[in-house]
């Protein structure tokens, strides 16, 4: 029977279709306003998951009112507004107190994020709606993962800002980073908020062509992901005894910043004062120091004007330090290492210079493990360490320990050791952070940091633990490529297609007044390596106020 709608006069009319997502009693303007609103939130919690705050949980869930706003609340056509406002947000909170005032370019990286999420997600909730939700979840990981991945490779952007590094602070639930990477790590979490996110959508939007079936399957798999991501890392979450003491030197500033200031009389007390503090490490049994990036500015092994072999040779100690060379179209960013016996075993040049710094390193390129004493021992230096590759190599090549120089600035201070910890379980390395004033850390192969000196703008930390920390010996695993992101990013190239044609512990150790910290620490070392154990005396923490 084929029946048609007609007016009172006889004329065929239009039947009346509310769009999918329409609120009844909602004007669009309100719609749009309590999206913008639950955009807001998201952007809000996401901040909030990353450090300083490191309330690690809400990452597992704070993409969950944006995802209401962009497929349920807010008008069609300006949906890609409620992930571009989180994105945005979330920029602004994350990248804008890294650059904010420095006259950088990349204090237009938060409106960047914001512009590059409107247009991307452009057109994403027609595609869902068209093909019934079918590639929710699976778009939602690529997508995010795939873009992280690309991130990966940008000299500018490297690693910063993703969604692992708000866990670094749960060793106990990183372990399968060694395996899967920290694109398996990020996959996870936006799995799970995207997987909440469908059954949320299921229960509001009744509109949605969403199958009762699927949003169910999905909340399974997701729940047994999460479980046997958890249980693979209790597995390998298994410390083994053996420890080797190290220390990081941390000056109050550092002194090539100072001496590019004119402040040659700063520069020269603040090397004495790094000598010093090297030979008191090596007196509480540091076998390894490490010092900062840039501490001089000439080559050690043309000449060495501070009596850097005579130093190592009193400390009986590796001395690991870090130094720049400028010339009149160079700039050579490299460290070394000095034997106790006071010989050079070699030279790393920076693997990633800051191109947005106007860095350059001519001699980068390889990547020397030395055979020593204490292990098999890599450097990297500081911008390395945002990078997966670099560490990699490192591990590939036999590296136990790895020393790291670096130079930091005051804002990233509470962020940029928490990448170390995820270079650490990626390669089961044990690591050494030398900062030039502001973050420098000892970590364990299971991303424990075992000591932390972070003062972030300058300000310095109430509890002062008196004492070195132990650890245990690791088993060998560094099966962490980025293979799962390679799987995350081929699938949303993937989407792309079927979008076109388918459906149409915080410890630090200072000294006297001055903010120069020298810390020693018990670092774990890999199987094979010696090691040597040392009596600890019992760890008291002391009340000491700022000066």
């Amino acid at each position: 029977m084929n029946l048609s709608l007609t007016s009172e006069d006889g004329l065929p009319c239009k039947p009346s279709v509310t769009p999918i997502g329409y609120k009844k009693g909602m004007s669009p303007a309100l719609r749009l306003l309590l999206g913008l609103g639950l955009a807001a939130l998201s952007g809000g919690l996401l901040v909030l998951a990353y450090p300083p705050y490191n309330l690690w949980p809400l990452a597992w869930v704070a993409l969950l009112p944006m995802l209401l706003a962009q497929f349920w609340l807010m008008p069609a056509r300006l949906s890609s507004l409620a992930s571009a406002t989180t994105m945005g947000l979330w920029g602004l909170g994350y990248f804008g107190p890294v650059f904010g005032g420095s006259g950088l370019y990349m204090e237009w990286l938060p409106l960047a994020i914001f512009l590059i999420a409107l247009l991307g997600d452009m057109g994403v909730r027609a595609f869902h709606e068209r093909t019934g939700y079918r590639y929710f979840v699976w778009q939602g990981v690529s997508n995010w993962v795939g873009i992280e991945m690309i991130r990966g490779f940008v000299p500018i952007a490297a690693t910063w800002g993703f969604i692992a590094y708000t866990q670094h602070t749960q060793p106990w639930l990183i372990q399968p980073v060694s395996v899967f990477s920290i694109y398996g790590m990020s996959a996870l979490i936006v799995l799970v908020n995207f997987v909440l996110g469908q059954g949320l959508l299921g229960l509001l939007h009744k509109e949605a062509p969403l199958s009762p079936l699927r949003v169910r399957r999905w909340l399974w798999a997701g729940g047994l992901a999460l479980l046997g991501w958890v249980a693979l890392s209790l597995w390998l979450y298994r410390p083994e005894a053996g420890t080797l003491r190290v220390a990081a030197i941390q000056p109050p500033t550092s002194p090539i910043l100072a001496q590019n200031r004119g402040e040659t009389a700063l520069a020269e007390a603040t090397l004495a004062r790094m000598k010093a503090q090297t030979l008191e490490a090596a007196r509480q049994g540091a076998r390894l120091i490490v010092w900062p990036e840039g501490a001089f500015t000439f080559d050690p092994q043309t000449e060495d004007r501070l009596g850097l072999v005579a130093l190592a040779r009193e400390s009986r100690a590796y001395l690991v330090v870090g130094y720049v060379v400028v010339g009149e179209r160079i700039f050579r960013n490299e460290a070394t290492v000095i034997s106790p016996e006071g010989q050079f075993l070699g030279v790393y040049g920076k693997d990633h210079p800051v191109l947005f710094a106007g860095e350059t390193s001519p001699t980068r390129g390889t990547y020397p493990v030395y055979n020593t004493s204490i292990g098999h021992l890599a450097t990297l230096i500081c911008y390395d360490l945002d990078f997966t590759d670099t560490a990699r190599k490192m591990a590939r090549r036999g590296a136990q320990v790895v020393a790291v120089p670096s130079q930091d600035w005051a804002t990233i201070a509470d962020k940029h050791y928490t990448h170390l910890v995820f270079r650490a379980v990626e390669n089961r390395l044990s690591m050494v952070k030398a900062d030039g004033g502001f973050d420098s850390a000892i970590l364990d192969p299971w991303g424990r940091v075992r000591s932390l000196a972070s003062f972030p703008q300058a300000a310095r930390p109430p509890w002062l633990p008196r004492c070195p920390w132990a650890g245990p010996m690791p088993r060998r695993c560094g099966w962490g490529t980025g293979w799962g992101g390679w799987g995350c990013w081929g699938w949303w190239g993937l989407r792309w297609r079927i979008r076109s044609v388918g459906g149409r512990g915080r410890c630090c150790r200072e000294r006297s007044c001055s903010r120069t910290s020298s810390f020693v620490a018990s670092l774990l070392l890999p199987r094979g390596a010696p090691a040597w154990v040392s009596p600890l005396s019992p760890c008291t923490l002391v009340r000491k106020s700022p000066t």
